[in-house]
């Protein structure tokens, strides 16, 4: 319990809004895109700069609070709001500032990437995010950031040039290749551990009108379809990226899908998808030439708040025809906003050393993921029971480690894969730069003195 007086004194001296429970539009802040997630904490900040950031890193250090920090709310794992606790919500922070001569952007971290997109498109700039226009810029660069363009520029987290961090001893770096580097080193994957990011500063890159969408089939010709995509996935050029999934298609019904983005000329991109879009007898071709804030937002009316959300994930070894018919037997979901999902990795991706971003998954050729959703809660026990025994079927064809940001929040028993062979730097990290563990509402790293009192 916080003393009332600590708390008006803090309050009145942020230069933000701040919430407590009961008062107007504290349930919709404390509210995240996942339903399953029903957490109330003490206190919400809703930060406008980085002297919100520091004053509630401090407050909440004087008075030992547990502190989650909110950026887009789209953690699957719920991360971003803790009970009882201070709330530091970022999602006010929307600065950007693009500088088309350089190609780089400074952005501050309550950007969705929708309205990154939006911004860095008008010079015909972009750089790797994720595949949701909702989701926010900071919780998925800092997992790392798989999207569209990840086979052309790798990670989001690869294209980071510069971030400014609120440290857990309440100081504001920045860290880059020449300040505080073994901090930017652990900003990149680290998955918040280390501080609060107020500032990200990218690489941008030219992207201009894509060929985006994909082609559509049977959900029975599953096998077929991904026995075909395993020999032209890997044979595509760095400009393709692509995943396969299987979903329910509005007006169609269950599908198999192959997706992709061809962000190099349209005319050589006609021929790159041309296996693609000739293969079996599709019952949809999706596929066209579009901005890239179209592609950016394909999935986002299947990605709608207020659904109860449920993932599992990791990366397998490859497609074999083992692993095809165990994907294949799961094809037909529950629920029919449920996805089953094969990211093919490689290109850029996978030619940064696993040691040189904390981030360390750069060899798999495959991510696979699990993303369940269901309206009614009444179902949830039946939805997240189908997902474990779809996760086991594809058990014995996974490698050790998983992306952070498909982590559900079971207890963090894959917190350690999720960091691989950088674990041990990183908790050197976390020893130096938050030795008790005040950054903890993430999949955790925990230092030495915490890991030991624990044990």
């Amino acid at each position: 319990m916080i003393s009332e007086s600590p708390v008006q004194a803090f309050r009145a001296a942020l230069g933000c809004q701040s919430l407590c429970p009961g008062e107007p539009d504290y349930d919709a802040r404390r509210t995240i895109h996942n339903a399953s997630i029903d957490r109330r904490p003490a206190i919400i900040a809703r930060c406008s700069g980085a002297a919100d950031v520091l004053a509630c890193v401090q407050f909440a250090g004087e008075q030992g609070l547990l502190t989650s920090v909110r950026g887009g709310g789209h953690s699957i794992a719920g991360k971003a709001v803790c009970d009882g606790g201070l709330m530091i919500d970022l999602s006010a922070m929307k600065g950007i500032r693009v500088d088309p001569t350089s190609r780089t952007v400074r952005a501050e971290p309550g950007l969705t990437l929708g309205e990154f997109d939006r911004e860095t498109q008008a010079f015909g700039l972009a750089t790797t995010l994720g595949v949701v226009s909702k989701t926010g810029i900071s919780g998925l660069t800092l997992g790392g950031g798989i999207g569209w363009l990840v086979h052309k520029h790798g990670l989001a987290c690869d294209n980071l040039i510069s971030v400014d961090v609120v440290t857990a001893d309440g100081r504001l770096l920045t860290a880059n290749d020449t300040e505080n580097e073994d901090l930017f080193w652990g900003a990149r994957g680290g998955n918040g551990n280390f501080g609060v990011v107020t500032s990200l500063e990218y690489q941008l890159h030219e992207v201009g009108p894509v060929l985006g969408g994909g082609v559509l089939y049977p959900v029975a010709k599953t096998r077929e379809v991904l026995r075909f995509y395993r020999e032209f996935a890997p044979s595509c050029p760095d400009e393709l990226s692509t995943q396969a999934l299987t979903f329910d298609m509005p007006g169609i019904g269950p599908v198999v899908a192959v997706g992709g983005c061809y962000c190099g000329s349209l005319d050589e991109g006609e021929k790159v998808l041309k296996p693609l879009r000739t293969f079996g007898s599709p019952v949809a071709d999706l596929f066209s030439a579009m901005p890239y804030v179209q592609l950016q937002s394909m999935f986002d009316p299947f990605f709608l708040p207020g659904r109860h959300d449920y993932t599992k994930a990791n990366f397998i070894k490859g497609l074999t025809d083992d692993a095809i018919d165990a994907f294949a037997e799961y094809a037909t979901a529950p629920s029919p906003y449920t996805f089953g999902v094969l990211e093919h990795m490689g290109g850029a991706f996978s030619r940064v050393p696993a040691t040189q971003t904390a981030f360390p998954h750069r060899g798999h050729s495959y991510n696979f993921s699990i993303w369940s959703s269901w309206a009614d809660p009444s179902e949830s026990e039946k939805n997240i029971q189908w997902t474990r025994n779809f996760f086991d079927a594809m058990r014995p064809f996974m490698t050790e480690g998983v992306y952070v940001n498909y982590l559900e929040d079971e207890g963090d028993p894959h917190a350690r894969e999720a960091y691989g062979p950088n674990y041990d730097r990183m908790v050197a990290l976390k020893n130096k730069y938050d030795p008790t563990n005040f950054f903890r509402m993430n999949h955790n790293i925990q230092p030495s003195q915490t890991a030991e009192a624990g044990a």
